[in-house]
């Protein structure tokens, strides 16, 4: 029997490493989409996340904002009944005077905030009118109010916006939180202490804006996410006279 020749030999052995050759690149390959494969996961969950927290509200980062509720010197929630004022519209440009400071309800501008004219921060260069404001409480939103104490301290204020972009993604408030400015020119001056004011109007909870309804005040004199958080619970958009409206 013939001995096979040496390029014959040759031959197999270079085919032989060729054929593993292309085993190692396939392994390679497959390592290599695996991991981009893994990594594209991980960053597609980590997006989702971000995106549902974003959805959800970011609200969960609500109650950390500010100081806890038990520093924030906040007074107890005042509820005045029987407020009048529901769909007393007013002419636009008529100065109403209110007896709260901030009001809570009242006669209002017939001309509400649009929804696109709808946002969780004012300053005192853009706020609407109080009367326009007072409207928006009758659709169901809670204005936090800030007095110049805060509007003058920087680091006060940027907390006031935090709080109010995160109180507006609130399960509870449904976008229908917004802050706002309340300057000397229009009223009286917060209770002693107080640089904050949280109200609402609502129909008492039960969803019947035909019988009595009220106006809800708390004055704090430091910003908290936990009180804004717990007032939105208790008053949510929902307890008003036109939740329905913008």
């Amino acid at each position: 029997m013939a001995k096979p020749k040496k390029d014959d030999r040759r031959a197999v052995v270079e085919q032989m490493r060729r054929e593993q050759q292309r085993k190692e690149r396939r392994q390679g390959f497959l390592i290599v989409g695996s991991a981009v494969l893994v990594g594209a996961v991980i960053l597609g969950f980590a997006g989702w996340q971000i995106w549902k927290a974003g959805e959800d509200g970011g609200s969960s980062n609500l109650a950390s904002l500010g100081v806890a509720a038990g520093e924030a010197g906040c007074q107890d929630v005042k509820v005045e009944d029987a407020v009048e004022g529901a769909s007393d519209h007013r002419d636009e440009g008529e100065k109403i005077l209110y007896d709260a400071a901030p009001p809570a309800a009242g006669p209002h501008w017939g001309q509400f905030l649009l929804t696109n004219q709808i946002r969780p921060f004012w300053t005192t260069d853009d706020r609407p009118p109080v009367e326009r404001l007072v409207h928006s409480l009758e659709h169901g939103h809670t204005i936090l109010w800030y007095d110049e104490t805060i509007a003058e301290d920087y680091e006060a204020l940027e907390q006031v916006e935090d709080v109010a972009e995160a109180a507006a993604k609130n399960e509870d408030a449904e976008g229908k939180f917004m802050a706002a400015p309340w300057t000397g020119d229009d009223g009286e001056a917060f209770p002693e202490g107080t640089h904050l004011a949280l109200t609402h109007w609502s129909v008492g909870g039960d969803g019947d804006p035909s019988g009595d309804q009220q106006g809800v005040w708390q004055y704090c004199e430091q910003v908290s996410g936990e009180v804004v958080e717990d007032f939105v619970a208790e008053y949510p958009r929902s307890d008003a006279p036109e939740p329905n409206a913008p």
